[in-house]
């Protein structure tokens, strides 16, 4: 199966993922994405620092916000090799945006050997149903030494 293959049936084609994306586990390059769903070379990078074990970039993203495609997410966990964050929400009046406070719109990220499998979900899934769809894959991917 391509790796496009996996991101529309095994990520988007759940039901639980509306966006998704596969990259490099040293988070420089990406293999397969959603149309529109486009993480920025540095977005690519802390993600995967953060996935495989780098304290000093975690400890940032939990105190700065993790940045998906241009938007920022709260870290509501990171653990070995995996992140689940939700988008913060915003509102904008004349003067100035002001925060909404954490969405239900999130992102679950999970490793395996060799790549990195973003899904994104959006505010009527539930995370644990779209978590649980990037970990399969990630799982099988691991089984199969990718």
């Amino acid at each position: 199966m391509s790796w496009q293959a996996y991101v529309d049936t095994s990520l988007v084609g759940t039901g639980h993922i509306d966006k998704a994306a596969i990259i490099s586990i040293a988070g420089d390059s990406t293999w397969a994405s959603s149309a529109g769903f486009t993480l920025s070379a540095t977005e690519m990078k802390v993600v995967a620092d953060i996935v495989t074990g780098k304290s000093d970039v975690k400890d940032k993203a939990f105190a700065d916000g993790l940045f998906i495609g241009g938007e920022r997410y709260v870290m509501a966990r990171a653990e070995e090799g995996a992140i689940y964050a939700r988008k913060v929400g915003r509102s904008y009046t004349l003067k100035a945006p002001k925060n909404r406070g954490i969405g239900k719109e999130g992102i679950a990220v999970a490793k395996s050997t060799q790549a990195i499998l973003l899904g994104h979900h959006g505010e009527n899934a539930q995370a644990g149903s779209a978590t649980l769809a990037v970990e399969k894959l990630a799982d099988y991917l691991v089984s199969v030494s990718y």
